[in-house]
């Protein structure tokens, strides 16, 4: 499957999506409408939009829609992206920029090593 890209607006249907199953599209334009204030038209512009992209499926009759990807794809897809955009795909740039400006306890530490230990080649 392609990488499928996503804004803001379209992750927080697909969140609910992801949370519930499936939804009727009348209930996420309320649930939407009490929490990020989008109007009916907007919300069932959004879910249009991920129907074309692949995103979600739509079932009659009622207009349920259900997640066509999962949440997983995207956070890998998302990641990849953001890696190639901000560090030239480079992981290890990220690694090193993100630990140098963190805190980190023993602890954390420690379950750092025992993560990067588990892909060190044999």
């Amino acid at each position: 499957m392609a990488d499928i890209k996503l804004h803001e607006g379209e992750l927080n249907i697909m969140e609910l999506l992801w949370s519930n199953k499936s939804l009727a599209a009348k209930d996420i334009a309320k649930i939407i409408k009490e929490y990020i204030g989008w109007e009916k038209n907007t919300t069932y512009t959004v879910i249009k939009r991920l129907i074309e992209k692949g995103a979600v499926k739509r079932e009659d009759p009622g207009f349920i829609c259900r997640a066509a990807i999962s949440k997983r794809a995207v956070q890998i897809s998302e990641t990849k992206s953001l890696l190639d955009k901000l560090y030239g795909g480079s992981l290890s740039k990220f690694f090193v920029d993100y630990v140098g400006s963190q805190t980190l306890n023993p602890t954390e530490l420690t379950e750092i090593q025992r993560i990067i230990g588990q892909y060190r080649p044999m």
